[in-house]
């Protein structure tokens, strides 16, 4: 399994992987936050997920199940410890790997992204969050949604990125590199594949997580209401939650600044006081 690789900072550093979610790749999704990490000391490194922009596509439905996700996190990672930062699906896989695989991971960073123990059942439960995961839905359907995704070039992921961020936080050149990444051959049907594979995961490998956490939460996401980062930090043994009231779902890319002070001093073992 060929994945894409991004690789910063000194081969001696801590190590973390930087995990990206839907629509986005690696480079996309954390090009304000590679660069400060790095700095700090940090061997960054940045995958494309599979699925998605350069790395290997494979087909069918189960080749994109969570335990196969967290399984190429850990052969990028080789034989080392390392610390796991994940946004939206990225968050879903690193929170399915800390569950999995605690010994593996010195700390777990969160950016608006669901515990993949809580979704389901939470959703039932507060109707709004079943009406804002309609498109989950939608793209178990076969076909359509592909048609949809790519109709009037790309016009509909566009106006997902673009309608549910703050106004300006996706340059004309970013989206042109979104296009470019998901006009590779294979790349849309990959990307919702993640989607079509939900309804074949088992259950979550356990409720509560033993590694250190920290919780990074727009609250104006569209996607995810604020409750869900509640509800992920009562089953966290060491779990922090920061709160960016005025982000959307689109955190680093917003509050780069803020998320990139609190991801270091969070992985750097420097968490006192005021992360963000």
């Amino acid at each position: 399994m060929h994945l894409h690789v991004e690789a910063r900072g000194p081969e001696d550093g801590p190590l973390v992987v930087l995990l990206h979610g839907f629509p986005e790749t690696g480079a996309l999704a954390w090009r304000r936050q590679v660069g400060p990490l790095a700095a700090a000391g940090l061997r960054v490194l940045v995958p494309d997920q599979r699925g998605y922009g350069r790395s290997a596509k494979p087909p069918g439905i189960d080749a994109y199940r969570l335990d196969a996700l967290a399984d190429d996190v850990l052969r990028l990672a080789g034989e080392r410890r390392f610390s796991l930062v994940g946004h939206d699906w990225g968050g879903v896989v690193a929170w399915w790997l800390a569950l999995r695989n605690p010994e593996r991971l010195e700390r777990l960073a969160i950016l608006n992204a669901p515990h993949p123990a809580l979704l389901a059942g939470y959703a039932l439960r507060h109707p709004g969050q079943l009406l804002r995961s309609w498109y989950v839905l939608a793209f178990q359907l076969p076909g359509l949604p592909e048609a949809a995704f790519r109709a009037r070039t790309y016009r509909l992921p566009m106006r997902a990125l673009t309608g549910t961020s703050r106004p300006g936080t996706f340059a004309p050149a970013d989206l042109r590199a979104y296009r470019a990444a998901w006009a590779q051959p294979g790349a849309v049907t990959a990307m919702l594949n993640w989607y079509r594979a939900l309804r074949r995961r088992r259950p979550a490998p356990a409720r509560r997580v033993a590694v250190p956490t920290l919780i990074l939460w727009g609250d104006k996401d569209a996607f995810l209401q604020p409750g869900l980062a509640d509800a992920a930090l009562a089953l966290c043994d060491d779990g922090r939650l920061v709160r960016f009231p005025d982000a959307t779902h689109w955190l680093q890319h917003e509050e780069a600044e803020r998320v990139n002070r609190a991801l270091v001093r969070f992985l750097r073992e420097e968490d006192h006081g005021t992360l963000a």
